[in-house]
């Protein structure tokens, strides 16, 4: 009932000191070891089409597992950040999309404005966009966008982000406005942007939030 380390496993240990490259030898090693073995085995049986089913579906299980892990540990990372530092995420992102930060909220209060930007470096085209960050683990109701959509004026366009996102009534409120735009994005839409623009990000960015992929076969519908 106890386990300990062999030879060759603390000489791995020693040889491979990075998680990452530890991981990719044992998988190299392991393939060697099953091809030979495989090599060696006798035919397997045919496989059948409910065999085959059973395959497919434990094999969808998991990568839908692996993908809701993946946005767990994301999601708890942004809201365990500094509400400064997801403040700077955002903005980082803007940059990564094209946009000239023209200014980000500092400690203190802010008026309910966290980043403003331009489209052009001088901020001399409209819009204007405002934006308001919050990393809150309640989602943002209608109170709460309505006293940020009134900073929005005619030539503005706002950006709200909330990593936990809104109640239906603060949605609805979103998409009833006809002289006000406003784009509501929540974490999940974050990161999807994050990835999407993930090369256009320079290295500080990248090292708020480093994202990794990991590629796997998609499921057949």
């Amino acid at each position: 009932g106890v386990w300990t380390i062999t030879e060759a496993g603390a000489k791995a240990y020693a040889d491979y000191p990075d998680p990452e490259a530890f991981y990719k030898e044992a998988c190299r090693l392991y393939s060697v070891w099953k091809a030979a073995r495989d090599a060696s085995a006798p035919p397997a049986a045919a496989t059948t089409p409910a065999e085959i089913e059973v395959g497919a579906e434990k094999f969808s299980i998991s990568f839908d597992k692996a993908t809701e892990q993946a946005w767990s540990e994301i999601n708890a990372y942004l809201g365990s950040s500094d509400p400064f530092e997801f403040q700077h995420i955002v903005a980082d992102l803007l940059r990564g999309m094209g946009y000239h930060i023209n200014w980000v909220s500092p400690p203190g209060k802010d008026g309910g404005i966290d980043i403003v930007a331009y489209t052009d470096p001088l901020g001399t085209q409209q819009p204007r966009i405002k934006v308001q960050v919050k990393r809150w683990q309640t989602k943002i109701d209608f109170a709460g966008l309505q006293s940020f959509i009134a900073t929005i004026n005619t030539h503005d366009v706002g950006i709200y982000v909330a990593l936990s996102g809104f109640t239906k009534d603060a949605a609805d409120y979103a998409r009833a406005q006809e002289n006000r735009r406003v784009t509501l994005i929540d974490g999940q839409r974050l990161v999807e942007l994050w990835i999407e623009h993930y090369d256009k990000l320079d290295e500080p960015a990248r090292q708020r939030l480093p994202l990794t992929p990991i590629y796997f076969l998609t499921p057949k519908a």
